[in-house]
């Protein structure tokens, strides 16, 4: 399973890339607000750090100005992903644009009904957001199995990439499942490493190693 990191902080992704756990990045405009960034800008910087796909999305509403600013956005770099979301318009622009060769992540997907017309429209990626189902008490992970059924039943090559993760359970359950990618908050990515029993034997060790009063250096 693919990891995207869902932040538009650098020093962030960077850490995270110097240990291979990116294989792309996401965005959306409140985290280009919570930088403080332009948007252009941190997401060539970004494009420029990262080799996989990088979504940027649109801020549009009607179709003909999302393939405006989706081909605007395209010009960053050539891993860009125009992110556009899942309304009737959001289709309509996504069949244009994936014929056009671009990359897309139809986004704010909550049904697998949904999924299907983004998979059918040219989607490169569907993301379905867990953790918004989860708090209207919608198990999201019943979606993510629905979507990886249909798209397995039809042959459809658009990736499930789970959105909206909230804890490190959901990445688990996403990889049990066989959603292709999650893409998480860098703190969600690094709470992987961590089990307290693998606290508890570390501290162990350590006090019996001084115990011993020896030294490796």
């Amino acid at each position: 399973m693919k990891f995207f990191v869902d932040t538009a902080e650098i020093d962030a992704i960077a850490e995270l890339n110097d240990l291979g756990m990116v294989d792309g990045v996401t965005t959306n405009p409140s985290l280009i607000l919570k930088s403080g960034r332009d948007i252009l800008e941190v997401t060539k910087e970004i494009c420029d750090l990262v080799d996989g796909p990088v979504s940027a999305e649109v801020v549009a509403l009607g179709a003909d100005e999302m393939i405006a600013e989706g081909r605007k956005l395209a010009e960053i770099a050539e891993n860009i992903v125009v992110k556009l979301p899942l309304t009737w318009d959001g289709l309509k622009a996504c069949k244009v644009l994936s014929s056009e060769g671009k990359m897309l992540n139809v986004t704010l997907c909550f049904s697998a009904n949904q999924a299907l017309l983004a998979a059918k429209a040219g989607a490169t990626f569907i993301s379905p957001f867990i953790g918004r189902l989860d708090d209207i008490h919608i198990d999201g992970m019943d979606l993510i199995e629905e979507i990886r059924t249909i798209y397995d039943n039809y042959g459809y090559e658009t990736e499930i990439l789970a959105a909206s993760i909230r804890s490190v359970n959901h990445v688990k359950e996403c990889a049990l499942i066989g959603a292709d990618v999650v893409t998480a908050p860098p703190d969600v990515i690094k709470k992987l490493a961590g089990h307290p029993l693998t606290n508890a034997g570390l501290d162990q060790f350590m006090k019996d190693w001084a115990k011993t009063g020896q030294k490796i250096l």
